[in-house]
């Protein structure tokens, strides 16, 4: 059975930072290109950052560069997003995405920037 769990999600004010872990199982991680993606209230899933099934090669949304760093673990099969300067506007639901012969989605961790 595919799954994909995040975590490390949780509230935080500007300027601080979080890393969040997306640990998956059921498929060969190390085939698959992952990638974060978040959903704030009332807007739409929003590519934030992905990363190459070896790892070589990344990218990220332009609101995010240069504060978040994408990267996997393949003997762990975990990807990580490692979150820093967040900003109110980073307020989301966010999700882990593997993609390859087939997509999965995992079921999200709540980030909250807030003072």
């Amino acid at each position: 059975q595919v799954q994909l769990v995040e975590s490390g999600g949780g509230a935080v004010q500007p300027g601080g930072s979080l890393r969040l872990s997306c640990a998956a199982s059921g498929f060969t991680f190390r085939w698959y290109a992952m990638s974060w993606h978040r959903q704030a209230p009332g807007k739409e899933r929003e590519l934030v950052a992905r990363i190459t099934s070896t790892g070589g090669s990344t990218n990220y949304a332009d609101s995010v560069k240069g504060r978040f760093t994408i990267s996997r673990d393949n003997a762990k099969n975990t990807v990580y997003l490692q979150m820093n300067s967040l900003k109110p506007e980073d307020t989301a639901v966010y999700y882990c995405k593997a993609d390859g012969v087939a997509s999965y989605w995992g079921r999200g961790t709540q980030v909250t920037v807030s003072s």
